[in-house]
C-alpha cells in the first residue's frame, strides 16, 4: 500500500473542507478530479477540532470505499452524525480544523493476549479492540496526545469499546493495530 505525497495529503485535507463548506451550505458536491491513489480502497478518518477541542471524529477503519468517496463520507459523518456532539453549524466552519488520517489495514496482534502491551509501539500503532459484541479504535496519534504509554492506551481502547480496563489481556478480546498518515491543514 502506497503512502501519500504531501501534495495527495494536502488534497485529502481540502477535500475534506470542500465537502463540509458545500454540504452544510446546503451546495451540491461532487468529487473533483483526483489522483489516481484517492480512487484505492483505503481506510480513512476525519477529525474536525474547534479550539484546540475536539469537535467530531469518525471514519472507515477498513478499506471498504475508494479514498476520495472515503474522506467525503468521513468528513460529513464527523460534522453531522457523531453521537458525542450537536451537529457542525455553518457558523463554526471557520473555527473548524480538520485532519484526515488514511490507515494501513488493521492487522490482529500475533501474540499472547497477556503479551500484547509489548507489541504495540505508541506514536506509531493505532488500535482496534473488538469483543463481546462491542468495538472501540483510537487513532495513533490519539495515545501522544495524552502521555498514555501502551498499556494506558490498550485500556482506553477497552473503555472507548464500552469494555473494562485490562479487557485486552482477555483470550476472548481481539486487538488489532493499524498505522496512519496524519494530514491537517496549514495554520491550524
Amino acid at each position: 500500500m502506497f503512502a501519500l505525497t504531501s501534495e495527495e495529503g494536502g488534497t485529502a485535507v481540502r477535500l475534506a473542507r470542500d465537502a463540509l463548506e458545500k454540504s452544510l451550505r446546503g451546495e451540491e458536491f461532487t468529487l473533483p478530479p483526483l489522483s489516481r491513489i484517492f480512487s484505492e480502497k483505503r481506510g480513512v478518518f476525519v477529525t474536525l477540532t474547534r479550539d484546540g477541542s475536539l469537535r467530531g471524529c469518525i471514519g472507515l477503519p477498513y478499506p471498504v470505499m475508494p479514498l476520495g468517496k472515503g474522506i467525503v463520507h468521513a468528513a460529513l459523518s464527523a460534522a453531522l452524525e457523531d453521537p458525542r456532539f450537536p451537529p457542525v453549524r455553518v457558523a463554526e466552519l471557520p473555527k473548524i480544523r480538520v485532519e484526515v488520517t488514511v490507515l494501513t489495514v488493521p492487522e490482529p496482534l500475533a501474540c499472547l493476549p497477556e503479551e500484547r502491551a509489548g507489541h504495540v509501539e505508541v506514536g506509531r500503532h493505532g488500535l482496534v479492540l473488538a469483543g463481546h459484541g462491542r468495538s472501540g479504535l483510537l487513532l495513533p496519534q490519539v495515545a501522544p496526545e495524552y502521555g498514555w504509554d501502551a498499556e494506558e492506551f490498550l485500556d482506553h481502547t477497552c473503555l472507548k469499546a464500552g469494555l473494562p480496563p485490562g479487557c485486552w489481556k482477555r483470550g476472548d478480546v481481539e486487538v488489532a493495530t493499524f498505522e496512519g498518515e496524519i494530514f491537517h491543514e496549514e495554520g491550524a
